[in-house]
């Protein structure tokens, strides 16, 4: 089944099901980026809106972008605030976008389905402002290096989807090769002993302003 299909299939018990990194993402999400100011923000991989009705408390507006119409369906109808946006895209084309609309791009548990990182950093690249910030929280490559994967229970039996690992180093490459610094990383457990695999990372990177390496007064 393509990553479409399934999630297209997992989205009327996506917010419903026992799921541990769902939850732990929101909660990744909500306790790094309270420490932000941001006013437009673009969601990678919104799915049903989990994080997008939070984002707006903070925003003036929101985009959602993601692939699974039946997903963003259900965000629709979940997410009634004129603020809010959602189109259909596939991450891995270009983005009809406007270039430096926002100054924050957020990417939760969507980067494990995308094969090559380096065309979704040159994108939020361009679609932020001058100093904006790029959120992502994944499943933890240690994780993956485990076996974990996304997958639901289905009448047929457990669905697993089409994934890739990518290691620290690969976000670490990427932000660097499209223009981004480092701000924070941080591993998000499933509990406070900390003495399990982290289930979780996220990353902040913020935009360089391109006046930073070749201006002076």
């Amino acid at each position: 089944m393509s990553i479409e299909k399934a999630y297209n299939s997992w989205a009327g018990q996506y917010d419903t099901n026992k799921n541990k990194t769902r939850d732990l993402d929101t909660k990744a999400t909500i306790e790094t980026l309270s420490n932000y100011e941001f006013k437009y923000v673009l969601e990678l991989g919104c799915g049903t809106g989990k994080n997008t009705g939070w984002l707006l408390s903070k925003a003036a507006q929101v985009i959602g972008l993601d692939f699974s119409q039946e997903m963003l369906h259900i965000a629709k109808e979940k997410i009634t605030d004129s603020r809010a946006e959602f189109k259909r895209v596939d991450l891995n084309k270009a983005w009809e976008i406007e270039n430096q609309f926002a100054d924050l791009v957020t990417s939760s548990l969507t980067l494990e389905h995308i094969e090559d990182l380096n065309p979704i950093f040159n994108q939020a690249n361009q679609k932020l402002k001058g100093n904006g910030l790029f959120f992502i929280s994944e499943l933890h490559p240690f994780k993956q290096y485990a076996g974990s994967k996304a997958s639901f229970e289905t009448e047929r039996g457990l669905e697993e989807l089409t994934v890739f690992t990518h290691h620290i180093s690969d976000y670490i490459d990427s932000a660097e090769n499209n223009d981004f610094e480092l701000l924070e990383i941080n591993e998000w457990f499933d509990d406070n002993s900390k003495k399990e695999i982290p289930r979780l990372i996220s990353f902040v990177f913020r935009k360089k302003n391109q006046c930073q390496s070749w201006c002076w007064l």
